[in-house]
């Protein structure tokens, strides 16, 4: 057990929060200590038959930070700690991350909605308190190729805008996903498609998220989608364009592995997947 990865998973019976369950007891290196979910009638229910994964001997818990507290106790010191990888909601992710780090216990945040400024206090309380952390806006590596390639290709171009496309149960948009992205390639400093025309909307919101760089950012939500994203370059005379497609999520665990894995050598919260690889 000294050399296994204890993993508590919030959002347990969700569609990210049951992935991860089934590649953390598939991993030979990591072990499943909680699941916490607030699906009604779930309380105390086995986690792994409500999975169809077989018993677990994981009870389902409501209790956020009693679930962090029992597990911050049980784990011994020189263990590491153990790792909560949250797949919960934009709006209680910000005090999930800031509990967990409280109980000593190491954050692996893939609930997108944290405000930079969010962000970086959330860095500042980590460092404090020596408590490695990761906010991970998409666990693919390919995301994390193309991202690198948008930022790359921003240094020759002055006109793009991001498309992101997302099932229509996600709550937050745009993405954390295409954030990161227009963040990455607005690192150069430079501004973003210069306007040519007096733009008028005849309705409201046509022309996407308008973000200070320039960058456009764009939304849409439709079932049958699960995460997809494209950055369009456009220049005289030609265009060019990035795209990634996730079509199953199991393309996550890879990269959800990997972080839960380096996360409690970590001094402080990282940003980024691209930060650990």
């Amino acid at each position: 057990m000294s050399s296994s990865v204890p993993v508590v998973v919030a959002g347990a019976l969700g569609r990210m929060g049951a992935e991860v369950i089934r590649a953390v007891i598939g991993a030979d290196d990591c072990t499943l200590v909680g699941a916490i979910d607030n699906t009604p009638g779930k309380e105390g229910a086995d986690v792994g038959l409500e999975l169809g994964l077989g018993e677990l001997e994981i009870a389902v818990t409501s209790d956020f930070e009693g679930c962090l507290c029992a597990v911050s106790q049980s784990v011994r010191d020189n263990d590491g700690g153990a790792v909560l990888v949250d797949f919960t909601h934009p709006s209680v992710v910000y005090d999930h991350t800031r509990a967990a780090i409280a109980y000593g216990v190491h954050p692996v945040i893939g609930t997108t909605g944290l405000t930079p400024a969010q962000i970086n206090d959330l860095r500042d309380f980590s460092a404090k308190a020596s408590i490695g952390g990761a906010v991970i806006p998409n666990f693919s590596v390919g995301m994390v190729l193309l991202q690198q390639a948008a930022a790359a290709a921003a240094r020759f171009y002055d006109h793009a805008e991001l498309t992101e496309l997302h099932h229509n149960r996600k709550a937050d948009a745009p993405s954390g996903t295409c954030i990161k992205t227009a963040e990455l390639m607005e690192e150069l400093g430079k501004s973003f498609n210069p306007p040519e025309v007096d733009e008028h909307e005849s309705l409201q919101g046509s022309r996407g998220g308008l973000r200070e760089s320039g960058l456009r950012l764009h939304s849409i939500r439709l079932p049958g989608l699960v995460a997809h994203q494209e950055v369009m370059f456009g220049a005289p005379g030609e265009s060019y364009t990035l795209r990634h497609d996730t079509i199953d999520r199991s393309a996550y665990m890879p990269g959800v592995l990997l972080t839960v894995r380096r996360v409690r050598s970590l001094a402080a919260l990282v940003y980024g997947l691209e930060r650990l690889i």
